[in-house]
């Protein structure tokens, strides 16, 4: 058992948390030292769900506002253990994880364990596997075992976003566009059809594609269709028969998944396209009132997200999220992740702030 000291410095605890290797599906040990803090504050009642811990308030409140937060981090590179330092003259720490997102779980636990009596009563979810498959993530599986703890009036994400609020997300599509045509001998090439000449037609076709950027809720969004891999050939004197572009598209959140699928198959006319994977966009809800408080809190400045995040399971749920936290998303899951510890500070002080600490 790691111990986590709550009552130290945002940054002292924030070391701690990346000094536990989490990689993803490798959560026990902190998980174990999460609920292991939290279990001695009698404010919150805290329960365990397989290696996501929820804590939650039950004070009353006409108002409910979940706090979520991964555990997990992708494979250790050399970046282990946390090194504090300093980049572009401001006080780092670097470590897998500091960015994404152990920098927002020390905020969580900070505002766990020294917010007894918020303004609103709040669900704090330390969730695990966000970082693979959706089978695995922690959010997933308790909106299918116990989907009443996910719901609220409003969700914070504390995905890095620079200490900013980044509203709603893109839902994501994967698609693979399939020119086909007739093998033959490349020595006699008039006897076949080239599947890979074909697809020369899908890559125009992308080449020729204008984004669209519609605003909602006064944030510009800016969608995206790009080729991702490309799959074609038989040997080297033969006319491949098939050739598979598969395509990313990155669509606003006034799109349904079933609208970003027509749009992509109209675009693609004339050739096979099968949907290998899609996820929902989430809309800002910027009009909610604990919204609408929220983004005073923090100053006022509001950006879209462009990238997916989990506040699309919350969208789902009919809870309007938003992604905040310390970090520059760029970093994410790079070897040279850090977070500045000033956004660490000022996450914790805007959440306090905000629930009347």
């Amino acid at each position: 058992m790691t111990d986590l000291d709550l009552s130290a410095d945002a940054a002292d605890l924030l070391e701690q948390l990346v000094d536990i290797e989490s990689v993803s599906k490798n959560e026990q040990r902190i998980a174990d030292a999460v609920q292991a803090a939290l279990l001695p504050l009698t404010h919150l009642t805290v329960t365990r769900h397989g290696n996501t811990v929820v804590a939650r308030t039950d004070l009353g409140h006409p108002e409910r506002v979940v706090i979520a937060g991964h555990l997990d981090t992708v494979p250790v590179n050399d970046n282990l253990p946390a090194v504090r330092d300093q980049a572009e003259g401001t006080d780092v720490l670097r470590g897998l994880g500091t960015c994404d997102m152990k920098g927002g779980v020390a905020v969580m636990l900070k505002i766990a364990a020294g917010v007894p009596a918020p303004n609103r009563d709040l669900t704090f979810l330390f969730y695990e596997s966000e970082e693979i498959e959706t089978e695995f993530n922690g959010l997933f599986l308790l909106a299918q075992s116990d989907p009443d703890l996910l719901r609220a009036d409003f969700a914070i994400l504390m995905e890095p976003s620079d200490a900013v609020i980044e509203a709603g997300c893109q839902g994501t599509l994967r698609v693979d566009v399939i020119a086909r045509g007739e093998r033959a001998h490349s020595a006699r090439s008039w006897k076949g059809v080239n599947a890979i000449h074909r697809a020369g037609e899908i890559l125009d076709r992308l080449n020729a594609y204008q984004a669209r950027m519609p605003v909602i809720d006064g944030l510009e969004y800016h969608e995206g269709l790009n080729a991702v891999f490309v799959n074609g050939g038989v040997a080297g004197n033969v006319l491949p028969d098939v050739c598979t572009v598969s395509i990313n598209f990155r669509f606003a959140p006034d799109r349904s998944e079933a609208e970003a699928a027509a749009y992509v198959k109209e675009l693609f006319a004339g050739f096979e396209c099968e949907i290998t994977d899609s996820a929902p966009g989430a809309l800002p809800g910027l009009d909610r009132p604990a919204a609408k408080e929220f983004v005073e809190a923090v100053g006022g400045e509001v950006n879209p997200k462009f990238g997916w995040t989990d506040v699309a399971r919350f969208s789902a749920l009919g809870v309007p999220a938003v992604n905040f936290g310390p970090g520059d998303p760029m970093l994410a899951h790079k070897q040279e992740e850090f977070v500045p510890l000033e956004q660490v500070y000022r996450c914790e002080a805007v959440l306090r702030t905000w629930l009347g600490a």
